[in-house]
Parts: C-alpha cells; sequence; structure tokens
C-alpha cells in the first residue's frame, strides 16, 4: 500500500483540523508544515517533521506527494500556483481562490500541468449528501421545481469586535454562503442566474445583516436561500447535523427540495410523498425518515485526497466545479449590490437562452 506523504501549508484553526483528519488515515502521513508562526514550530516539533518559513521552500525541499492548503483565502492563488510548478496534487481550503480570474487560473495550470487541485468544500463527504443528489438526480421526486433554504443564526458580540468582521468581506454571504452554494449545485446542479436583496438596518454596518437571494438552475428549477448572522434561530446545516462541537445541534432541517412527485428535508432526510403517484393537496401525504450515517467529512476528504494521488479516483470537486461554486456565490454578492440579475457561465449560449427565455 502506497503511504502518501502530506505538506501542510497554514497550521491555524482549520491547518489543524486537517491534521486530525490525517492522524485518522493509515494510508497518508504528514511530513512537513509551511507556516512561519510559533504554532506550526511547535507541532512539527512534538512530530519530528520539518516546519518552513514558506511554501516554496517546503515544496523545494521535496518529499511530498500532495499539499494541503489552510491558508486565508487572498494567498491560495499564489501558493497553488507554486505547488503546480512543482507538479504536486492540490487540497485547497474552500473557495478555491479570492476572485473567479484567479480559480480560472489554476483550473488552466492545471489542466497544463496535468495535476489534479481539489477544492475542500467536504459537506459533500457527507452520506446524507450523497444520498440527496441520488434521490433528485434519479427522479425520485419527480421532476425538480423548487429548492429553498435558509442559513440564519444569533452570532454572539464579541464576534464582531474587530473591525474587520463589521467588512463586506466578513458578511454571511462570504464567509457562509458558499457553502450552500456548492452544496446546492452538486445536489442541483448547475446555477444560472442569481438575483438578491440585502439590509443593514439592524447593525448599520458595512457587511450586510441578512441576504435574500433567488437563483434558477441549468434544469429551469428555481429555488430562494436567506442567510443572516442576526437571527437566533435552530435552522443552519451545523445545527441540523451537529458537526461542529461549538454549535448545539438543533436537529432542525434547513432546505427543503420539492418536486413533482414529492419532497425532501436536508440535511436529515424526510421524504415527503403521497401514496399514490398520482397524489394531489386533497390526499394524505406521509413522510418516510431516511437513515444516513454520520461521518467525519475530514477523514473522508482525507481518505479521497489518498485515492486521487494513488490514482484509484478522480476528484470529486476539481477546480473547474470549485470555481463555478465561487462564481455563483460571487454572482450573489454582485447582483445584491448592484441591484442586478447576473447570469453565469454555462456550458453554451443555447444552454443560457434557453433558461432565460423558459
Amino acid at each position: 500500500m502506497q503511504v502518501v506523504n502530506i505538506g501542510l501549508v497554514g497550521a491555524g484553526s482549520i491547518g489543524v483540523r486537517h491534521i486530525q483528519a490525517i492522524d485518522k488515515v493509515d494510508e497518508i502521513s504528514l511530513v512537513a508544515i509551511a507556516d512561519p508562526s510559533p504554532v506550526a514550530a511547535e507541532i512539527g516539533e512534538v512530530r519530528f517533521i520539518p516546519v518552513y518559513a514558506d511554501a516554496e521552500s517546503m515544496f523545494q525541499a521535496g518529499g511530498i506527494d500532495a499539499v494541503i492548503i489552510a491558508t486565508p483565502t487572498e494567498k491560495h492563488h499564489k501558493i497553488v500556483m507554486v505547488a503546480l510548478t512543482h507538479r504536486l496534487t492540490v487540497l485547497v481550503e474552500k473557495p478555491i481562490a479570492a476572485t473567479v480570474e484567479e480559480a480560472r487560473d489554476i483550473t488552466r495550470f492545471a489542466n497544463e500541468q496535468g495535476c489534479h487541485v481539489l477544492v475542500g468544500h467536504q459537506r459533500r463527504y457527507y452520506p446524507c449528501t450523497e444520498k440527496a443528489r441520488d434521490i433528485i438526480q434519479s427522479g425520485q421526486l419527480g421532476t425538480l421545481i423548487a429548492v429553498i433554504g435558509q442559513w440564519t443564526v444569533r452570532k454572539d458580540d464579541p464576534y464582531y469586535a474587530p473591525q474587520w468582521r463589521r467588512e463586506i468581506e466578513a458578511g454571511p454571504i462570504l464567509t457562509n454562503l458558499i457553502h450552500e452554494i456548492d452544496l446546492l449545485r452538486f445536489i442541483c446542479g448547475d446555477i444560472a442566474t442569481v438575483s438578491a436583496e440585502i439590509t443593514h438596518h439592524d447593525q448599520k454596518f458595512a457587511k450586510e445583516d441578512a441576504v435574500a437571494i433567488t437563483m434558477k438552475f441549468a434544469n429551469s428549477a428555481i429555488g430562494s436561500f436567506v442567510l443572516s448572522d442576526r437571527t437566533p434561530t435552530p435552522w443552519t446545516w451545523e445545527m441540523a447535523l451537529g458537526e461542529n462541537s461549538k454549535f448545539p445541534k438543533s436537529g432542525q432541517n434547513a432546505i427543503r427540495f420539492m418536486g413533482t412527485k414529492g419532497a425532501l428535508e436536508f440535511p436529515n432526510l424526510v421524504l415527503w410523498s403521497h401514496s399514490d403517484s398520482e397524489g394531489n393537496w386533497q390526499d394524505e401525504i406521509q413522510s418516510e425518515v431516511i437513515e444516513m450515517p454520520f461521518v467525519d467529512a475530514y477523514v473522508e476528504q482525507c481518505q479521497h485526497l489518498c485515492a486521487v494521488v494513488q490514482g484509484t479516483q478522480m476528484p470529486i470537486i476539481d477546480a473547474e466545479n470549485g470555481t463555478r461554486s465561487l462564481d455563483a456565490t460571487l454572482a450573489a454578492v454582485r447582483a445584491a449590490t448592484e441591484g442586478t440579475r447576473v447570469i453565469l457561465d454555462l456550458s453554451s449560449y443555447q444552454d443560457r437562452k434557453n433558461i432565460l427565455d423558459d
């Protein structure tokens, strides 16, 4: 069995989360860290592995098969590009880059180098996510008509003490929405158009208090999503599954998919349908709870990274796919700030024309 040697760039909180996952995968070994911080030095000392001041120094030293990049988003592009010059397999935290232009640059160069770039949208690795995709893509709900969801919490007051958390870059769109957009794209397919409204009337910070987004998918289904960091509710992905010990589990679903034959609550899967396929609003509707196992998505992601390096699997979310999720998320920012309907770049003009004319 080939052991995959991993280098880690960035030993902050998310980097440490990756280390915890690596430790649970026999086929992967953390052999080097690039981070100038004292914390990184301590990790390296305990593990008897070298710690480098920067990524380039670690890459030049050699001895690694793949790299996990867990730095702030604005540093992703530069580090990924350097890693690709060394022909390494890359797992970069989401979003893939700070701009769509940078993301496309990464995609192009990865193809030129013949390298894989995986984007760390870890929610794709949950069994409930794969099951929801299967239910919808197989037509079990009939024709998908609409999607509705929300991510609504009240963040604690000390969270906003730093000035940077009051700026646009720290609002729920750029901080939290990309998780939801990637989930919806994975389950339902590409997003074709985005419109949005925002409000600042509570805190009156530069960042938004709330945003309401309207979408149209490439399959002509429509969707809406509301995000806010000012509202105490139990309706978020994190609280639904209890994936993070920092946030209490509510078990309350935050997303619903609706088709012509039934509806699905998510992420705790509840399927709603009539016993008769021709049933309507005058007939009783039944619910079916679909039990799915809970996993450590970061461990699953590490195992997948290992399989990609070994050549037994292709990336679940590659650079091109990660770019599309970033594009749709930034479209929401543009739609909200400019008051416009943003048309996303699909595979062909005819696809876009058909959707817009529908």
